[in-house]
Formats: C-alpha cells, sequence, structure tokens
C-alpha cells in the first residue's frame, strides 16, 4: 500500500499474463469525505490486503471501469457483502453472475460525486472505459486508456512489442489495437479527452506502469497526439 496523496491510496497487485506480457495490476482506492472507501479495480485479495484495507475505513463501492478489469471483484463482495459494485454495460453483460447496483453508463448521479467525477471514455466499439478524477487530490484514475509500462519485467522482445504498440515508459499512451478502433469515433472521443484535460490532472494513476506524480496534464497531450 502506498498513499499517493490525501484520501489516496495504491495498492500494487501480482501481475498477470495478456497477450504474451506480463501485465502489472493496480487498485486505487480513496476515502471519501463520508469516511467510507471507494475502490477501483480491486486486485486479488490477500489476509494483508484486507488488513490494510480494514484500517482505512468500511468498503462502500465496488468499481469495475472496463470489461478487462472484473476478475476478482467476486471474492471482494464475498469478504465485503455491504458494497455495492458498479460496472459499464460492457462488464455487467460479461459478469451476469455478479448482482450490480447500477452502471457506469448511467447519466444519473452518484453518491461519491463530491469527492470523485467520471467520464465514460467511448467512440471505440472494442471497449468502453469509466475515468474517474479524484478532485482534492487532482488525481485521474484510469485503467487501461494510458498504459506506461517500465518494461522492468520484460524481455527482450517483450520491450519490442511494448514499445511497438506504445506502452513503454515514459512515452505510454493506449495500445494500439485499441487507439485503431477509434477510426469512426474520433470526435466522440476527442469530447471526452477534452473534459479529462478540462479538470487539469496533476498526478496520473494507471492500472498498469508508472504513475505520473506532476504535470500530468502535459503528459496527457502529448499521449493522445493521435486522437488530437
Amino acid at each position: 500500500m502506498e498513499k499517493i496523496a490525501h484520501e489516496i491510496w495504491i495498492f500494487d497487485g501480482e501481475p498477470v499474463q495478456f497477450l504474451g506480457l506480463p501485465f502489472s495490476t493496480r487498485m486505487t482506492v480513496v476515502r471519501l469525505s463520508s469516511g467510507e472507501l471507494w475502490v477501483h479495480s480491486p486486485i486479488r485479495l490477500s489476509e494483508s490486503i484486507i488488513e490494510e484495507i480494514d484500517n482505512l475505513g468500511s468498503v462502500k463501492y465496488l468499481i469495475a471501469p472496463n470489461h478487462l478489469h472484473h476478475l476478482f471483484l467476486s471474492e471482494w463482495i464475498a469478504v465485503y457483502p455491504n458494497a455495492e459494485a458498479y460496472g459499464t454495460n460492457q462488464v455487467i453483460k460479461k459478469r451476469s453472475d455478479i448482482s450490480f447496483h447500477a452502471s457506469l453508463n448511467n447519466s444519473q448521479g452518484y453518491a461519491w460525486e463530491p469527492d470523485i467525477e467520471h467520464e465514460l471514455f467511448s467512440g471505440s466499439p472494442l471497449m468502453e472505459e469509466c475515468v474517474f478524477f479524484h478532485n482534492s487530490s487532482s488525481t485521474l484514475i484510469v485503467t487501461d486508456l494510458v498504459e506506461n509500462f517500465s518494461g522492468q519485467d520484460f524481455n527482450y522482445w517483450q520491450r519490442v512489442v511494448a514499445k511497438g504498440v506504445g506502452i513503454l515508459a515514459p512515452n505510454g499512451k493506449t495500445p494500439l489495437d485499441w487507439r485503431l478502433s477509434f477510426m469512426f469515433g474520433r470526435a466522440d472521443a476527442r469530447k471526452h479527452l477534452n473534459r479529462l484535460l478540462s479538470w487539469n490532472p496533476q498526478i496520473l494513476v494507471m492500472a498498469h506502469g508508472r504513475i505520473v506524480n506532476e504535470n500530468a496534464e502535459r503528459f496527457l497531450q502529448q499521449s493522445f497526439k493521435w486522437l488530437v
């Protein structure tokens, strides 16, 4: 567990294999002004993580921000049965075994909104992702929309592949296959990007790769040149 700003922590989990690469996993936890915990992209639970989480507060919201980040949701619900689960429509369709409180695609207000804003980044038939902004720490929280791997855990060929698809630090961005899928939805995507930039984020936390600890807005402008 690492505290990155006031009332916001990250937990780095064990890597999972995806497309031939060892993908690091990361969970972000925000303690809301109510004292309750908002958990983004839950990682595999362990006794030590449970202890650390319980020391922070009571888990209230479990967030599955896109259809690739849901693997450990069931075990969190088992341990924290009073928590409310939220996912995009794609997640909810994929995980019919889970009872979700509501969809992140809805335009309704959410109880965490005094502390955290959100934007559904759409425009691609491949995947949509809900992106979040923690107001008090000026932290933008994404999952796969930006990947920025250090490459330290990659072999030579994995580094070549990662650089080729644009996800190697310090020049991380949206993976190549996802970027290409915005061919007919670029105008839609630019609207979402403008919303992200309007927040003027200073910190960028992603599920995979190095965190950007300052001037995150500048990093995003470089990272999304493919879209602009």
